[in-house]
Order: structure tokens, then C-alpha cells, then sequence
């Protein structure tokens, strides 16, 4: 229970959905009391993690087999009516104009790969050996991906602040 948070942070930022989110801790939460017996060393949290990130990764697998339709857009003149609200989510009001919704519109545009060990390193703060455990990478391939994400988004926000916008696309 003290890494639900991580695991959820973790499952947040692979998934992008809010929506698959819960179901994907629960679900891992699940599997790890079942298999708690497994458990090899003292350190629970990069176990745990690598469970959220596998089942998260299934998700996602899921999803591309069984894509959703979306909602018509708010003027589509097929429908008729506007089936999206016009008022902004509760998160979004909350974060608009901040420094920390670029950061996370920022971190959000690099490739899963990256996004993956940032997080992990910097929001987690875990150990290179760690961040190895849970994505089942050499350390050498973690601190790699690292530096490339670290590097990327150093340029996305430098990007961002001289004006060019495109970096979030």
C-alpha cells in the first residue's frame, strides 16, 4: 500500500487515460497480493511497478485491438446537437495556465519509451537499478533512455518558450 501512489502515477502516465487507469492498478494490485509469495528482496516497489507497467502495457494492446468510437464533435452537423461539454474538466481548470501543465503537456509528447524512465527517475525517484527492474532493461539501456528523454525535453520546453509551439504536436 505506501507505493499505490507510484503505481498509480506510473499507470497515469503510460496510459494517458484516466478512464483504464483504475482498473489497471487494481487489477495489478490484485496480481501481486496473489503472487506476494514471488517476491525476491526486500524492495517491493520496483516489483510492483514492473506488475502496473506489464498490465498496463496489455491495456494498451487491448485498446489497439478494440478501438473506441468517439463522441461526435460538438458542431458535427450529422448529429445535430453537441454531445460535449462546453466547460473544461475539473483538472484542467485546475492546472490551465500553470507551469506544471506544460511540464506535463511536455513529458506527455516524448515517445513512451522516455516518458517511461523519466518518470520513473525523476517523479519516482528510483534508482537507475531500479528503473532496470521494472522495465527489464540492462541499467546501461535505462540511463541511455534517460539521457535521450532528458535531452528531448530540455528541447521541447526551449522549443516552447522561444515561441514555437509545435513542440507539444
Amino acid at each position: 500500500m505506501p507505493h499505490l501512489d507510484a503505481a498509480y502515477r506510473l499507470a497515469r502516465w503510460l496510459l494517458r487515460s484516466d478512464c483504464d487507469v483504475d482498473d489497471v492498478v487494481q487489477d495489478a494490485l490484485l496480481r501481486a497480493f496473489r503472487s506476494f509469495g514471488q517476491l525476491r528482496g526486500a524492495d517491493a516497489r520496483p516489483w510492483l511497478l514492473a506488475i502496473v507497467r506489464n498490465r498496463a502495457l496489455t491495456a494498451l494492446v487491448s485498446a489497439r485491438r478494440h478501438p473506441l468510437t468517439p463522441l461526435p464533435e460538438e458542431h458535427d452537423p450529422q448529429d445535430g446537437y453537441a454531445m460535449i461539454a462546453s466547460t473544461p474538466d475539473p483538472e484542467s481548470a485546475a492546472l490551465a495556465g500553470s507551469q506544471q501543465q506544460l511540464l506535463a503537456q511536455l513529458l506527455a509528447s516524448l515517445p513512451a519509451e522516455q516518458r517511461e524512465v523519466l518518470v520513473l527517475r525523476e517523479i519516482e525517484d528510483m534508482s537507475y537499478l531500479q528503473i532496470a527492474t521494472v522495465i527489464g532493461a540492462p541499467v546501461g539501456t535505462v540511463m541511455s533512455r534517460l539521457a535521450r528523454a532528458r535531452q528531448a525535453l530540455k528541447a521541447r520546453w526551449h522549443e516552447f518558450s522561444h515561441g514555437e509551439s509545435d513542440a507539444l504536436r
